[in-house]
């Protein structure tokens, strides 16, 4: 073989050489890369499940988020609808109150008026009871028993109300 070139000596201590440094790096090197590579690929790995676990979990959160935003809407306008309707009926209830209090006070206004008539007739009778007698103390020309002539007045005006 040395008339091609090759020492045989020295092919063999490069092979051993070659042996003992393949076995070397694989023990020291290789291994521990491929031990570092797998238990990179494995973070990476959790990693995605984690980020696929999370958008799922953002999915769900934001269904949710748009039920409950559904749902407030719905009972926003609920209570919208509800107040308006509680409007009208108080609105309804203030406007039969003030129609009952003023023909409550309009009840009271004729009663007070009638009350204040009734007053001026009686007022008016007497006045006219006390004139009635002067001049007839005065055409007969001496004082008449008042009671007497009041009762005689009393009863013509009786009389005169009783034809009405």
């Amino acid at each position: 073989m040395e008339g091609i070139g090759i020492n045989l000596p020295l092919l063999i201590a490069f092979v051993i050489n070659f042996a003992i440094l393949f076995t070397l790096l694989s023990v020291f090197l290789y291994k521990p890369v491929l031990k570092m590579l797998d238990e990179r690929q494995a973070r990476i790995k959790e990693s995605m499940e984690q980020a696929e676990k999370m958008r799922q979990q953002a999915a769900r959160s934001e269904e949710e988020i748009k039920a409950h935003l559904e749902n407030a809407r719905k009972e926003g306008q609920a209570i919208i609808t509800q107040a308006t309707q509680i409007g009208e009926r108080l609105k309804q209830e203030a406007r039969e109150n003030a129609r009952r209090e003023t023909e409550s006070l309009i009840d009271k206004a004729r009663r007070e008026i009638q009350r204040e008539r009734d007053k001026a007739v009686t007022e008016l009778r007497k006045e006219f009871a006390n004139i009635a007698i002067l001049a007839a103390e005065k055409v007969i020309g001496e004082a008449l028993d008042k009671e007497k002539h009041r009762k005689v007045i009393d009863e013509v005006l009786k009389e005169s109300t009783a034809l009405k």
